[in-house]
């Protein structure tokens, strides 16, 4: 008898890794870079999205296509509502923070999406439209409300 429970014990610590990996390998299939295209803008840039210690997700800039002012120096968060901040160089700039994985909803939620053109910060969540698009809603307020935007950004192959 105890080396039946024994042996259950051991086949549950044994196949128990093996479920949190196949878990986080869903959820990490969002792991990787982005081109996004600015509707504010029209500039677009690629958007590195990682998983962090905390095991939440985040996104920033690695690169944009118009990255300097006319006057060649690098631009800057210069909507960013606190004046402190606004001298933060666009690259390298987080703008997706603290996403969790809802496997019930296949979604990364939780999470905020900061749009340097106007400053602002939206509640946010991410889903995939696709193999390699992603489904990013910022909102105002609750998701099911309706005061939001909606952007795709497609991956970034190689």
């Amino acid at each position: 008898m105890i080396k039946n429970i024994l042996s259950i014990l051991l086949i549950g610590l044994l196949w128990a890794p093996s479920l949190s990996a196949q878990k986080n390998t869903k959820a990490d299939r969002l792991i990787g870079t982005y081109e996004a295209i600015s509707d504010d803008t029209d500039n677009v840039s690629h958007i590195k999205i990682y998983k962090a210690s905390n095991n939440k997700y985040y996104g920033e800039i690695v690169w944009l296509k118009n990255a300097k002012y006319p006057d060649g120096k690098e631009k800057v968060d210069l909507q960013n509502p606190d004046e402190k901040l606004r001298k933060r160089k666009l690259i390298g700039l987080k703008l997706l923070s603290d996403f969790v994985y809802d496997p019930s909803e296949d979604e990364w939620s939780e999470g905020t999406i900061y749009n340097p053109a106007s400053g602002k910060t939206y509640n946010s969540y991410i889903k995939f439209a696709g193999p390699d698009k992603l489904h990013i809603r910022g909102y105002i307020g609750a998701a099911w409300m309706g005061l939001g935007k909606t952007v795709y950004w497609t991956r970034i192959k190689g």
